[in-house]
């Protein structure tokens, strides 16, 4: 008795498995199951990199070598001499005029005036130019002759006022006359008003630095 005969090119099961429910690519039993390609040929590809070595850090985490917080600095200390001696010139120079505008205008010295003079020189320059103490002995040196500038200043208007000529040229042409009044002028309080500014010029640059 002859046996059927097999139809030709029957297909061969994959990996001697048999088909589950028609999925081909089923395994055998115990295997696990192969991933179905998804149709995306870059979906199991690594992320790119963006170019930036920090960027998968998480936040909180520290900066690379085992270092913290970048470390800013701290501002360069202001300690400029020269500059700080030029600012007190040129800040002496302005007040002792101011200085003898008001002493001629009210024709005494104020205290309290000389002492503004003095602060005001000191603080200009030590705040410019840091706390040397060659710019605080400048400060104190200049003070004593914004003092004594505005004194001439002041000298100068009341003899302007009393002579009635022009105050330039009492300044330039009897300055003489003027320091000479000065000297006979001066007592205790003139050389007093002298030394608060000097002392209020030290004052004023500590203030400032």
């Amino acid at each position: 008795m002859s046996q059927p005969v097999q139809p030709p090119n029957q297909p061969q099961q994959p990996f001697g498995g048999q088909p589950v429910d028609g999925n081909p690519y089923a395994g055998q039993p115990g295997q696990p199951a192969p991933a179905a390609p998804t149709g995306n040929p870059y979906g199991q590809q690594p992320p790119a990199p963006t170019g930036n070595p920090f960027a998968g850090q998480q936040p909180g985490q520290g900066a690379p070598f085992g270092g913290g917080a970048p470390f800013t600095p701290a501002p360069p200390a202001r300690d400029n001499v020269l500059l700080g001696v030029a600012v007190a010139l040129g800040a002496a120079i302005v007040a002792g005029i101011l200085y003898g505008v008001i002493v001629g205008s009210i024709e005494r010295e104020v205290g309290y005036a000389a002492v503004g003079v003095g602060f005001l020189v000191g603080f200009a320059a030590s705040k410019v130019g840091g706390s040397n103490p060659a710019i605080i002995a400048a400060s104190a040196v200049f003070s004593i002759g914004a003092v004594y500038l505005g004194q001439l200043v002041g000298i100068s208007m009341v003899l302007s006022d009393l002579a009635q000529i022009p105050f330039s040229e009492v300044i330039g042409d009897h300055f003489d006359t003027v320091t000479t009044a000065w000297s006979e002028e001066a007592d205790f309080m003139t050389y007093l008003f002298l030394g608060l500014g000097a002392v209020a010029a030290v004052g004023g640059a500590k203030k400032a630095g």
